[in-house]
């Protein structure tokens, strides 16, 4: 019988899974419900040692011996910091030793309660990973705890090897062993390069051949990559290719872009039928959030993530495997050992796509973002800022030699309009720059700046405050939590652009957006940046934004 405590559960059939079987323990009883697990399971050879300053050193005697990992488990308090000068020499030596340290609950670190230190990180820079791993209670808890372990025990060995340091908060009652077996947990393996692994690469591709429903997603990249017309041929048709504007030209082929309001026109039983099972993905952020709510409710059988750096990134929490190279690199090389068939999947996504209309909005900030983008130079540079904006112009088709820009590294409104100057600066393009009224505002110094350059056009869509939130699914505001939240307020840029030498124009109706539009996306240089400031108002925003989307279902 084993502990009840749900993570040093996970932790042990996790040890079990990356093959590591060679265990050295300490006594002590906050590390009992580890030790007593670890002792008692059959898998694992468990050395006894009471000093812990020699434990650690005779852990890392086994883990020199044929180079495998090796773990040693201690008590909480001194215990571990006992550990250090091993960790140290495990460290340079870059021998794979993984440091386990049971500890108190964090509410009680400096309470005067028994052998509480702060654990987290004691080792600094000396391991390559440190994880303090959450205690179970839901199952949020136990993914997180599942992925921290993960990726802990990876790190022993990527680029490099050296130690790694789990930290696990163990709360009372301790000594309660009523679990019979271990549970069953996710293994997530890492696959670093091309060369030294081409053999578990054509496993790989092998495992991947055996799935039909096969979805490829590219996040945000900035720059327009050109695949061959070969490459194109062999590669598109074995997936469903969901990408954003952000995303820029990264795919072979035409790839599916208003996946977001196709997701929200889907059934349950739709959505249902159409799970992927293997879910890969390249890039950066995806803005979709609905994107994410179902590829967490019908989570695929494995998700690949192909990175240049190796990361660990579970956006949607049922990450197996991380392809460290680059993706295009892997892609060109998975379209020669692709099997030759042409499975429904992708022609099933795209039929559902093609049934979408795209929206036509009476007059409002989406038909403001719309008529940018519909009638826009074929080469350009358009920079989108965060909330509303973002998303907006995700409804609209827009040419794909156009370069978007978006900060979704942290999806903030500080900033957007002083990181496209910053960009348009350098830019030979006209440079298109779509924003909300708080973004502006929040950030109208970048007009301040001298580099302002002609190729600047901004779009600046002016609703009298962050009214995006009103849209959000189950939130009811008092006129007093809408004025704090939303940020209420009656503020025109005109002054201010004027002062900054732009050319000024605003549209409060349709017609006057109509012949704004006309001198604000012209083709050409212009004499002076332009600020094109639209006012709509926020509740005929939402109640057409609502009306679309309501639209979509009605097609159920």
């Amino acid at each position: 019988m084993y502990t009840d405590k749900k993570n040093v559960l996970e932790l042990v059939a996790l040890l079990i899974k990356h093959e590591v079987n060679q265990v050295v323990v300490c006594p002590g009883s906050r590390n009992l419900p580890l030790v007593h697990t670890l002792v008692n399971h059959s898998y694992f050879t468990c050395h006894t040692v009471a000093d812990e300053r020699s434990a650690a050193f005779f852990a890392l005697g086994l883990a020199l011996h044929g180079g495998r990992p090796a773990a040693v488990c201690c008590t909480s308090g001194t215990a571990l910091a006992n550990m250090h000068p091993a960790v140290a020499e495990a460290f340079y030596q870059q021998v794979p030793l993984i440091v386990i340290s049971a500890d108190r609950p964090a509410a009680w670190i400096g309470q005067m309660d028994g052998q509480t230190i702060p654990q987290p990180n004691i080792f600094g820079a000396l391991v390559k990973k440190s994880v303090t791993l959450p205690e179970i209670r839901s199952d949020e808890d136990k993914w997180y705890c599942n992925r921290l372990i993960n990726e802990a025990l990876m790190e022993l060995t990527h680029r490099g090897k050296g130690p790694v340091h789990i930290n696990v908060p163990i709360s009372e009652p301790l000594f309660n062993f009523t679990t019979r077996e271990l549970p069953e947990v996710r293994v997530i393996t890492r696959y670093q390069g091309l060369n030294e692994y081409d053999r578990e690469f054509s496993t790989l591709i092998g495992r991947m051949n055996k799935y039909n429903k096969r979805m490829m997603i590219a996040g945000q990249m900035t720059l327009i990559y050109l695949f061959e017309k070969r490459v194109s041929k062999l590669l598109y048709k074995h997936f469903v290719w969901f990408t954003e504007h952000l995303s820029n030209r990264i795919v072979p082929g035409m790839a599916i872009k208003n996946f977001d309001a196709l997701l929200y026109s889907l059934t349950e039983e739709q959505k249902k039928g159409l799970r992927p099972e293997l879910v890969v993905t390249y890039g950066g952020h995806v803005v979709s959030k609905r994107l994410k709510e179902y590829l967490r409710a019908f989570p695929p059988r494995e998700h690949w993530h192909i990175s240049l750096d190796g990361s660990v990134t579970d956006t949607f929490g049922s990450l197996t495997t991380v392809i460290e190279i680059d993706p295009f690199e892997f892609l060109d090389r998975l379209s020669l050992m692709l099997e030759n068939k042409t499975p429904n999947y992708p022609l099933a996504w795209e039929q559902l796509s093609k049934e979408i209309p795209e929206p036509d909005f009476g007059y409002s900030q989406m038909s403001a973002i719309g008529s940018l983008m519909k009638n826009m130079p074929p080469v350009a540079a358009l920079h989108l800022a965060n909330s509303s904006t973002v998303r907006y112009a995700q409804l609209y088709t827009l040419p794909e030699t156009v370069e978007v820009c978006c900060n979704r590294g942290t999806s903030g409104i500080d900033g957007s309009l002083s990181t496209a100057l910053g960009y348009a600066s350098k830019s030979d393009k006209i440079n298109f720059i779509a924003i909300g009224d708080l973004s502006f505002f929040y950030d109208m110094n970048a007009l301040w700046m001298q580099n302002v350059g002609n190729n600047v056009r901004i779009l600046l869509l002016n609703n009298g405050g962050g009214e995006i939130f009103r849209a959000l699914p189950g939130l009811e505001m008092n006129e007093a939590t809408r004025n704090a939240a939303t940020a209420v307020h009656h503020t025109s840029a005109k002054a201010w652009a004027q002062e900054r030498g732009f050319s000024y124009i605003a549209a409060r109706n349709d017609a006057e957006l109509t012949e704004s539009m006309t001198t604000f996306i012209a083709d050409q240089p212009a004499e002076a940046p332009i600020l094109l400031e639209v006012f709509t108002n926020p509740d005929e925003d939402i109640r057409l934004l609502k009306t679309y989307y309501h639209g979509l279902r009605k097609q159920q």
